[in-house]
């Protein structure tokens, strides 16, 4: 079956090339050049993966990666013109696997959707399926998190930094090691990126964030996760 891309981006030249190039992949795209319409696409369109632009008409790319995020975890990568900290920041924190700043390689654009993809629907033999970390229930093969039964929608790069968490459960674990494991390649070398997923997985799977049961900081080194 094809992967699908969606791409959400209103300068033509950009939008051809990056369509040009992952058709050339084998993948089947779409583009549409606004807001509005990569909401009523993604819903049509069912897209693999989305790459997003975050200056768009009508409705911004920060906010479109909102509301898809509160429906759906397929992978999100941001691409914009913005350079700042914070601005790359805020999108993985609304919940983008990754971040492209332009002007960019296409050859390396389609590594990288390559590379989310792998992650999404990575599912390894070799380990249980199943693991568990307290009252949360972790599926490696079907990407699946629940707490107390209730399903938890992470993103694939989260479900990613979860896993391997848990697999080095009671563990210290350092930045680096997070980066090099989760990231691969495809770093964006911000380390404050870490600091943001693990905020996030925290807001969605501690009871109180601010009091992590599980996911423990151990400052000057990294983090463990305490089954």
């Amino acid at each position: 079956m094809t992967d699908r891309v969606l791409i959400v981006e209103d300068e033509p030249i950009v939008a051809d090339v990056v369509d040009r190039f992952l058709r050339h992949d084998g993948y089947e795209t779409l583009v549409v050049k606004d807001g509005r319409a990569a909401l009523q696409e993604f819903d049509r369109f069912m897209p693999d993966v989305v790459l997003l632009d975050v200056m768009l008409p009508h409705v911004d790319g920060l906010e479109i990666c909102r509301q898809v995020r509160a429906s759906s975890d397929k992978p999100i990568i941001m691409l914009t013109a913005r350079a700042e900290e914070s601005d790359r920041l805020v999108g993985l924190g609304l919940g983008a696997d990754d971040y492209v700043t332009k002007p960019f390689s296409p050859k390396e654009l389609v590594a990288r959707v390559r590379a989310v993809l792998r992650r999404y629907r990575a599912s390894p033999n070799s380990e249980s399926d199943v693991l568990r970390i307290g009252e949360i229930r972790l599926n490696s093969r079907s990407r699946r998190v629940q707490r107390e039964k209730q399903d938890l929608e992470l993103t694939s790069r989260e479900f990613d930094l979860l896993l391997y968490l848990a697999r080095n459960a009671g563990q210290v674990v350092s930045r680096d090691q997070i980066i090099n494991a989760v990231w691969e390649y495809d770093f964006d070398g911000d380390e404050g990126t870490v600091t943001v997923h693990i905020r996030r997985l925290r807001e969605k799977l501690e009871a109180d964030p601010s009091r992590p049961r599980h996911i423990k900081t151990v400052w000057g080194i990294g983090y463990k996760l305490d089954p």
